[in-house]
């Protein structure tokens, strides 16, 4: 029987600075049809606490998820969060053994991650000097041979905010969804989507946006020319930024810093494996907990740092890594059961591609980073110093994230592994 296609997309995004692109003009008008008057958000019964309950899972999900995603010799940067936040968008339309093996790999149950995201969006905190911004809409075809599930609907509006626009998937949709996201991410990513198949019914767009000034800016300097060693033993003239930081990281086998983001609320952590054992092999030695346990303790010691200037992007496609960490059924066309999203005339429904993006540079005044998360669906049949001194000089590949330090959560991981690729 040939099979008839139906995509649906969750993306996820986290402002970009290398695009380098400023909004001047005029906002672009979304043409859609406008559907939220018709969907009107509940006030879920959610505590804060929500946030302290699935952050140690989230964090878990992301050590998890980087390891599995890790390339050997090449530079990997994901957005753990972004991940999350698609799958969870995706799961709540799940049903059977499909919701159940999703709700395994991410670590919490459907209901879980609505509390958690609801919570975390909630108190998300918006500064001259930090911010981190999530916007959610649901974009599904006018034609008849798709019916939405009303309340897949309801619940992504209840706990995501989610707005929903009925349209008619052809260019004018294709530039609609891209100017939503234009708009979400202060014009940093200018487009997501290349084209809109014939067979397609729904896309599911989450937006993040993250930009940090650090606490302590580099001066001029503090900035000064030097090599960074690869692993194959190639090296390379880059600008690296010397400070003396207060919180080292002892990892075992690794040791790294805590550099801090005005406000406190987000920090920059890197870890340098020791010599003679390669990131990867370090990447594979990581544990959620302990990196928690890390992260929420570091030693308050002097800490003579030394950090590469870079920006680097990343893409990649994440179904066999989805697959292996235990969640096939999903991907199967025979098995997978997303009803509780809607139906399809054309079969049934299941993921088809989960194609994730990413970009952050590192420079003298912050970090501005960005992550993109397309879920693809198809129907068919079928304090004080102390005395010790400490070094951590990332002139070799490392390991860095990005995290929130209330929770300890990284919402970026990454490995540097190559600074000019």
């Amino acid at each position: 029987m040939k099979a008839n296609k139906i995509i649906i997309a969750a993306v996820c995004l986290l402002l970009t600075l290398a695009m380098g692109i400023n909004l001047t003009g005029c906002v672009a008008k979304i043409h859609a049809a406008d559907l939220t008057e018709g969907i009107t958000p509940a006030t879920p019964d959610v505590p804060e606490t929500a946030i302290n309950d699935g952050a140690p899972k989230a964090a878990d999900f992301a050590v998890r998820l980087f390891k599995q995603s890790c390339e050997n010799g090449k530079n990997t940067l994901i957005s753990p969060l972004s991940v999350l936040a698609a799958l969870s968008l995706t799961v709540n339309g799940a049903k059977g053994e499909t919701k159940a093996q999703m709700e395994q790999v991410l670590g919490m149950s459907a209901e879980e991650l609505n509390r958690f995201f609801y919570a975390y969006m909630k108190a998300l905190p918006n500064t001259n000097k930090y911010k981190l911004r999530l916007a959610n809409s649901i974009w599904f075809t006018s034609d008849e041979r798709f019916t939405v599930e009303p309340a897949f609907l309801q619940t992504n509006a209840d706990y995501y905010g989610a707005s929903a626009y009925k349209a008619p998937f052809d260019k004018s949709t294709l530039n609609d969804i891209n100017n939503w996201v234009k708009q979400k991410t202060d014009g940093m990513i200018p487009d997501i989507l290349d084209r809109i198949p014939a067979n397609a019914v729904m896309y599911l767009v989450n937006a993040l946006a993250f930009e940090a000034e650090w606490a302590e800016i580099y001066e001029k300097d503090q900035v000064h020319e030097g090599t960074f060693t690869r692993e194959d033993g190639a090296k390379q003239n880059v600008d690296f930024m010397y400070s003396t930081e207060g919180f080292y990281l002892d990892g075992g086998n690794a040791s790294g810093f805590i550099k801090y983001y005005s406000g406190g609320k987000y920090a920059f952590a890197a870890l340098l494996p020791e010599e003679g054992l390669t990131v990867n092999d370090f990447v594979a030695s990581l544990d959620g907990e302990a990196l928690l346990k890390m992260l929420a303790a570091p030693q308050v010691v002097p800490v003579e740092a030394k950090l590469p200037k870079f920006e680097t992007e990343y893409s990649t496609e994440m179904s066999e890594v989805l697959k292996a960490m235990g969640m096939p059924g999903a991907f199967d066309p025979s098995f997978a059961d997303f009803s509780g999203l809607g139906t399809s005339k054309d079969g049934n429904i299941f993921i088809s591609r989960v194609i994730h993006k990413t970009f952050i540079s590192v420079a003298e005044k912050g970090t501005k980073a960005g992550a993109a998360t397309v879920i693809e669906m198809k129907a068919e049949s079928a304090g004080p110093f102390f005395e010790d001194q400490k070094y951590v000089l990332l002139d070799r590949p490392f390991v860095y994230m990005l995290i929130d330090t209330e929770t300890n959560l990284p919402f970026f991981i990454g490995t540097m592994m190559d600074v000019k690729a």
